[in-house]
């Protein structure tokens, strides 16, 4: 299966099948359900409703029964063609690009100030106005895409893709609707209305068929067949749904609007500068040319080559196994320094305190001596000695205060 650059970036969840002829959605499985929802039905519909419609005395004479079992066959295959197209085709899918539009960076006029100098700051806008019919809009700078949406496009968080003229996506389909697939999408829900109201009409026609050859009670009726009353609720739950759709749709046609829009942008009062009236909207709806895809889905991927990461700059000749043996002996010297020091300090303080008690033993001494001249009311002087540590911090220094007093209380 060949894909295009468009399939294999940013997390793109489109399937192709068919080398790329045909394109699915995320939730294609969902696509599944769809045709099951409209063939099962039928397949009922054509065994016990429209294939005994043949022998009924209203139709016998013209075969019209047979008729009857025909419409509904290639009336079928008419919506389940009308699925297929809406779902494998290329919604409008804007291309995704590898980098920024340079062309948009400027340079702003005011000068900003950047480690002592003047430099002009780079700016990106992330808006930026187009003409419409003679009208300013704004569009949006898309992340993900790298690029200014188109007027009316959006990026369908469930494709991961910008869609030109996004409407919705739609998940009984499993496709986004745009620009290149609304057509159908309407035709598709158009018809599926119609095959509705076909399919109930000739179950309530067949219904009325057997009471009247039978003789039958309306309960007596629906009692002989079961899947008559079945189809008729079916189809009544289902036209709802396909029904309001239709209605809901030929109103935003008629307006130039699509869902997202009516959404989104119901509560701003701004003008539609995409109305041109009714009539013109419906041409531009159904009777102009659908545009070229932007994509070649067939194409071969181009893959870029990757630029390895700058290498670490490092010394001449010095490789960066002894740069960083080098750092690891630097902190051990300084962790060594710091044992030493810290013995150093614990022993300067030792000295310190023998000095101390020497000192304070030779002044006893010298009091003891003059016992005998100065009576046996001296008392032995008070000796405080406080040793004050700082800690060992930016200055490296560390001090001891000490103080001691001597005091003679009597002398002869």
């Amino acid at each position: 299966m060949m894909q295009n650059n468009i399939a294999c970036e940013g997390g793109i969840q489109e399937k192709f099948i068919f080398g790329g002829r045909l394109i699915l959605g995320p939730d294609a499985k969902s696509l599944l359900v769809s045709l099951a929802l409209i063939t099962v039905p039928i397949v009922i519909f054509c065994v016990f409703v429209a294939w005994h419609l043949r022998h009924a005395h209203q139709f016998a004479s013209y075969n019209a029964g047979y008729a009857i079992l025909v419409i509904t066959i290639v009336f079928t295959i008419y919506v389940l063609a009308l699925l297929l197209f809406t779902s494998t085709r290329d919604p409008g899918i804007v291309p995704r690009n590898s980098h920024p539009p340079e062309e948009e960076f400027r340079y702003d006029s005011s000068v900003v100030e950047s480690g002592g100098r003047q430099t002009p700051g780079l700016q990106f806008p992330r808006t930026k106005e187009v003409m419409v019919n003679g009208v300013p809009v704004r569009v949006k700078y898309c992340d993900t895409c790298m690029l200014y949406r188109p007027p009316r496009c959006s990026h369908c968080s469930i494709c991961n893709n910008c869609v030109e003229r996004f409407d919705h996506h739609c998940p009984w389909v499993g496709q986004c609707i745009g620009l290149r697939n609304y057509r159908y999408f309407f035709f598709f829900v158009s018809s599926a209305t119609l095959l509705c109201i076909f399919v109930f009409a000739i179950s309530a026609f067949y219904i009325k068929v057997l009471m009247n050859d039978n003789r039958y009670s309306v309960w007596k009726a629906m009692r002989d067949s079961p899947a008559s009353v079945i189809l008729m609720a079916y189809c009544f739950i289902s036209l709802w749904f396909v029904g309001g759709l239709t209605g809901f749709h030929l109103y935003l046609i008629s307006t130039n609007q699509t869902t997202y829009e009516n959404f989104r942008y119901r509560t701003d009062n701004r003008p539609n500068v995409y109305n041109r009236g009714c009539l013109s909207n419906f041409v531009e709806v159904f009777c102009t040319k659908i545009k070229s895809s932007r994509n070649n889905f067939r194409a071969i991927v181009q893959e870029e080559v990757q630029r390895p990461p700058p290498p670490r700059t490092t010394p001449e000749n010095e490789p960066m196994g002894e740069s960083d043996g080098r750092r690891i002996k630097v902190e051990d010297d300084l962790d060594l320094g710091g044992d030493i020091l810290k013995i150093s300090q614990r022993r300067n303080i030792e000295d310190f305190e023998e000095d101390i008690r020497s000192r304070g033993s030779n002044v006893l001494h010298n009091s003891s001596e003059g016992d005998s001249n100065v009576g046996s009311d001296y008392h032995t002087p008070p000796i405080r000695a406080e040793i004050r540590h700082a800690s060992w911090g930016r200055s490296q220094s560390w001090e001891i205060d000490r103080d001691v007093s001597v005091k003679d209380t009597h002398q002869g």
